[in-house]
């Protein structure tokens, strides 16, 4: 039972409108913006700071972001963001032994370089206390700029959000998200939880 109760879509109708920008990410609205909508303002601010978060400059592709997003919900341990994650990151075109293998990104071959700095920077910035270290800075200016790096920690903030929105709310985790959830993570331990 979440914390608070989503209200329905039509709810608000400016969030309803920013809100079609998950159905392409998820396919559905999240219920944590539902969630959100008690106070309008902030599910409005919510959803344009994430489509700013998310928009695609470039190499930092819209993949590697979720992938960024899931590493950072991992490291929490927010389910249901694990799964909205993974899920966004096969919908934007993920590769398939990626999704298979993201918990084995540190050593598994369908991982580039790049990708794994850019994924050992989203777990070093999502550990409290912060892991991020010299050499991790090192390692991101070998393969990113400036503005790359921005984008990542864009996505890391959101989702530090996030992580703590939904555990603590218990937001329940919509059907599509746990059958995405199911495919790519339960072969590693990943469970509903909470947020039934």
């Amino acid at each position: 039972m979440p914390l608070v109760t989503p209200l329905s879509p039509d709810h608000d109708k400016e969030t309803q409108e920013l809100a079609t920008f998950f159905n392409e990410t998820l396919g559905f609205c999240p219920n944590s913006v539902l969630t959100m909508q008690h106070r309008p303002a902030i599910s409005k601010a919510f959803i344009n700071l994430n489509k700013a978060v998310m928009e695609n400059k470039g190499r930092v592709t819209s993949s590697l972001k979720r992938m960024i997003a899931w590493v950072s919900s991992n490291a929490t341990g927010c389910r249901y963001c694990q799964a909205h994650a993974i899920r966004a990151a096969e919908r934007y075109g993920a590769d398939q032994e990626k999704l298979d293998n993201i918990w084995e990104y540190k050593t598994h071959s369908a991982f580039s370089d790049a990708e794994r700095v850019a994924l050992d920077f989203s777990l070093a910035a999502s550990l409290i206390p912060n892991a991020v270290t010299e050499d991790i800075k090192t390692e991101l200016y070998k393969h990113w700029n400036e503005g790359e790096i921005v984008e990542m920690l864009g996505v890391i903030s959101l989702f530090g959000y996030l992580n703590r929105w939904n555990d603590s709310m218990g937001t329940i985790l919509e059907e599509d998200a746990i059958e995405s959830g199911n495919q790519y993570l339960e072969k590693t331990g990943w469970e509903i939880g909470k947020h039934k």
